[in-house]
């Protein structure tokens, strides 16, 4: 069996979003016997396997993800509950579990207790927090369940004999239980809004509704449901009307998109149901171990990161709607330079067709509808993440295509960068993405993202750049060994990374080459999506001195990783029912700087912090509940010279006079300042003329940043040259502006040209680029920059700051 680290998690389709890191499993043709005798007894012998997991040549780092996972989960109670009354709406299937669901339920949770990284810190009385999280998972929203149905299956289900039927019975009773009332609320409240759709609605008043319901509680009975959903369906209604759409118009889509959540309903199976309630235990010990059912571990299989979707792109739901997870490298998605992270799919069209509302749809259901045949089109209806207005739709045109390899490799540029008198040097910038690698030995060395890097610096080098911008945004993370190797161009040798498993024991990666493939001024860009093995890329360089760390306050902070355990190699074989098992994800190990420190929860702190909208959003480590703690352990033995203080405060003070006065920070502080001051906004109006103005105000706002950006652009923008290790990417493929596509994004950053990967005005590039000017103003400035005079490891003494 062989492991590797995929983009992202496969999403379970019955919970609000997919895990934001995970591994998948090859199978090999001895991967049967890979545990010959650790599970000989039924879940026995666990202490023997878990040497064999740590030890094994399975783990790798894994990458996180920028948005914060659902902790979902049902339970069983030590009594069979009671049948959950029938109603009028109740559906006819009668879902249950299977034997084969119920041995996996007791297989993973003694996985979780004796392989998980955390597992002495949750006890049968943690349990108690298994049913509001099973509640919040199907009801993320806090829409349809109430608060009386959790007070009575909280009382029916105490913790301790919870955990009892769950870990030594394998009972499932309680999770179908509760989604057997979640699914008869749904379908009472359905009922209840084709009643009151035909109804009269007043837009005039002050109402308004709230936005984010996720840390209210739920409503307290059906009255104050009722209530509730007055206020929901003229959210809903207005923000059809605010799409130039009659009345009429808006209740037919709305009732239509109800009528889908019903059908969506009877696409539940008990895979579905079982899905959810294993990762919520799952999700107790941390929020990266999950399950996987056997449905969605074959659909987001090994070889769907590289044809994933058809366009590139990894989804998953929230409340509901389908959310952009990441943007594969290479694929339609990310060639169209159109979808970000965060974007939410409303709709999905094929070709020419019309548009089918995906709100409230299965996940497996939106992906085949995404998916399909190379050259075909799909329309995609979306909501940019950083709209000001939740009304905004956006109508995006892919052609669907396999992901081109070649295009998702690293690449660079050359920037001519100006400073303040005129002078201009030429200066690199590679972007990295995800850490690929060669899966198996013997694979062409060319696919790794560390020789790829390697040539682009060579090719840099050749163009004779006096300084190298290494582009760590939105990575995710990848494989260790590549960030190993990647750090590795940039130092002699020694330690990289520490791993510690949960005995405490410590080994250490290190770069075993003492070449060094740039010595010059280095700076390490990075945001709060930068994860797992960009942090250590980044934080190591940070320990080296040998790089300046710039960016948002601090990185995503996942410094743990996991491996994924099919559930068929630990049931007994004996106890085998013959149906297809799923398999578990748990976290294992955590890792650790050269110095010691941890990049779990607190990830890297930059050197130079750059003003961010990224600090609005809940995307970091700390965000995701039940996040495992910082900690740090020795340090290991490596020779650097940090970056002096005193050359760290010439450095702050020459970016900070920059975000004073040059109008590009203005410009990008005005729209940050708008979009903090929108998301302090926990209610919207539902008086029509109000939202009316605000749109127009959001539009007003838009204009105006575009065009402050375009007059920058025109005077400002540094000349640059792209450099490719394959032959470059075929030109973007965009949508042409329609006269109704009002976007109301609000200006942080804009989006490149048709035929660049780089957007003119990048500010946090761009500044970063001008770092090096001021890196270079130090003497001697490789002192700061690489930390030693040559391959020797010999330190240099950093001196004076002279004047730029």
């Amino acid at each position: 069996m062989r492991l590797r680290p995929a983009a992202r998690p496969r999403p379970h389709p019955a919970g609000p979003s997919p895990e934001k890191t995970g591994f998948h499993v090859r199978k090999s043709p001895t991967s049967r016997n890979f545990f010959p005798r650790a599970l000989s007894h039924p879940f026995m012998s666990f202490r023997r396997l878990f040497p064999a997991l740590l030890l094994a040549p399975l783990l790798a780092l894994a990458t996180p993800p920028p948005a914060a996972p659902a902790a979902p989960g049902p339970t069983a109670a030590l009594v069979p509950p009671p049948a959950v009354p029938p109603v009028a709406t109740a559906p006819t299937r009668n879902l249950e579990a299977t034997a084969a669901l119920r041995q996996e339920l007791r297989a993973l949770i003694h996985l979780l207790e004796e392989v998980h990284f955390n597992r002495d810190q949750v006890r049968p009385s943690s349990y108690v927090e298994l049913i509001p999280n099973a509640f919040r998972a199907l009801d993320r929203q806090k829409l349809f369940l109430l608060n009386s149905d959790l007070e009575e299956f909280q009382e029916r289900n105490r913790p301790e004999a919870l955990y009892f039927n769950l870990a030594t019975l394998g009972r499932l009773e309680t999770a179908f239980a509760i989604h057997a009332r979640y699914d008869q609320r749904v379908r009472e409240r359905v009922a209840w809004i084709q009643q009151r759709l035909p109804g009269d609605f007043d837009f005039s008043t002050d109402a308004t509704y709230e936005l984010e319901r996720r840390e209210l509680p739920w409503p307290a009975d059906a009255a104050e449901a009722d209530a509730l959903w007055e206020r929901r369906l003229k959210f809903e209604l207005l923000q059809e009307l605010l799409n130039n759409r009659s009345l009429d118009e808006a209740r037919a889509k709305v009732a239509r998109r109800y009528e889908r959540v019903l059908r969506n309903l009877d696409d539940f199976d008990s895979g579905d149901v079982a899905e959810v309630f294993l990762t919520a235990i799952a999700g107790l010990y941390d929020p990266h171990s999950t399950y996987f059912s056997p449905e969605t571990y074959e659909d987001f299989g090994i070889n769907m990161r590289l044809q994933l979707f058809g366009i590139g792109a990894l989804l998953g739901l929230e409340d509901d709607v389908c959310v952009l997870k990441e943007i594969i490298p290479g694929g339609p998605a990310d060639l169209s330079r159109q979808l970000r992270p965060n974007d939410k799919i409303h709709a999905v069209a094929q070709g020419d067709g019309e548009f089918v509302e995906i709100v409230g749809m299965k996940l497996r259901r939106i992906v085949q509808m995404i998916r399909g045949e190379k050259g075909t089109q799909v329309r995609l209806l979306v909501q940019p993440a950083d709209a000001a207005d939740a009304a905004v739709r956006r109508e995006i045109v892919l052609t669907r295509d396999l992901i081109n390899l070649d295009s998702a490799r690293a690449h660079g540029a050359i920037f001519q960068v100006p400073n303040e008198r005129g002078q201009t040097r030429p200066f690199g910038v590679i972007p990295l993405p995800p850490s690929y690698g060669r899966e198996r030995d013997g694979a062409s060395p060319q696919t790794s993202a560390s020789s790829d890097i390697a040539e682009l610096i060579k090719r840099l080098k050749a163009e004779n750049i006096e300084g190298l911008v290494l582009d760590l945004r939105r990575n995710g993370g990848g494989l260790l060994s590549e960030a190993v190797a990647i750090t590795g161009l940039f130092i002699p040798s020694g330690p990289v990374v520490q791993i510690k498993n949960y005995a405490g024991e410590v080994k250490i990666d290190a770069d075993q080459n003492p070449a060094v493939a740039y010595s010059g001024p280095l700076v390490v860009l990075t945001d709060r999506f930068s994860a797992s093995a960009s942090e250590i890329v980044a934080g190591a360089l940070q320990n080296y001195g040998r790089a300046v760390i710039v960016g948002d306050s601090s990185t995503h902070g996942k410094g743990t990783v996991q491996t994924v355990i099919e559930m068929e190699r630990v049931i007994p074989a004996r106890n085998r029912t013959g149906a297809a098992t799923g398999a578990s994800k748990l976290t294992v190990q955590k890792f650790y700087l050269p110095n010691g420190a941890s990049t779990q929860l607190r990830g890297v702190v930059p050197d130079i912090v750059l003003p961010s909208v990224n600090e609005f959003f809940p995307i970091g480590e700390q965000d995701l509940p039940h996040a495992m703690a910082w900690d740090e352990v020795s340090p290991s033995l490596f020779d650097a010279t940090p970056i002096s203080g005193t050359d760290l405060k010439f450095l702050r003070q020459r970016s900070a006079a920059r975000m004073e006065e040059l109008p590009e920070f203005a410009l990008l502080r005005r729209s940050i300042e708008r979009f903090r001051d929108r998301q302090a906004e926990r209610t919207v109006s539902l008086n029509l003329e109000t939202r009316r103005a605000g749109k127009v105000e959001d539009r007003t706002f838009g204009e105006e940043t575009r065009a402050a950006r375009r007059s920058l652009e025109e005077n400002y923008a540094f000349a640059f040259t792209e450099v490719f290790v394959a032959p470059p990417p075929p030109p973007r493929i965009r949508a042409e502006r329609r006269d109704d596509d009002d976007s109301g994004l609000d200006g942080g950053e804009e989006e490149p040209d048709n035929d660049t990967r780089y957007a003119k005005m990048d500010v946090h590039l761009r500044e970063s680029l001008r770092i090096l000017h001021d890196v270079r103003a130090l003497s001697p400035a490789v002192a700061v920059a690489a930390g030693f005079t040559g391959a020797t490891g010999t330190k240099a003494s950093t001196a004076s700051l002279p004047a730029n």
